[in-house]
C-alpha cells in the first residue's frame, strides 16, 4: 500500500531524526510505528470483556467457596471509629 503523507517541516524533521537514531529508513520506521499500534490495539481489544461475560465471572466468583469460608467481619472492624482514626484528623 502507498499512502502519501503532508507532515510539517518539524514533525518531519523529528521523524527524520528518530528513523535515523533507530537506523532505519523513514519508511521502515513508519512501517514499524504503525506495526507497533496495531499490536497496541489489537491487544486491547482481546482483553475487552463482553459485558455478559465479565457479569458471569463476577457471579462465579461471588459462589466460590473460599468465599463461601471466609467470615465476616464484625460490627467494630467496620464502625466509623476503627476506620477513621485521630491520626487522619
Amino acid at each position: 500500500m502507498r499512502i502519501i503523507l503532508e507532515l510539517k517541516p518539524e514533525v518531519e524533521t523529528r521523524l527524520v531524526a528518530h528513523a535515523a537514531a533507530m537506523g532505519m529508513s523513514v519508511e521502515r520506521y513508519l512501517e514499524s510505528l504503525v506495526e507497533k499500534s496495531l499490536s497496541k490495539e489489537e491487544a486491547f481489544i482481546e482483553v475487552t470483556i463482553p459485558q455478559e461475560k465479565w457479569k458471569a465471572a463476577l457471579n462465579n466468583l461471588g459462589r466460590s467457596p473460599s468465599l463461601a469460608q471466609t467470615l465476616p467481619l464484625s460490627d467494630e472492624a467496620i464502625s466509623r471509629e476503627s476506620i477513621y482514626t485521630r491520626e487522619d484528623d
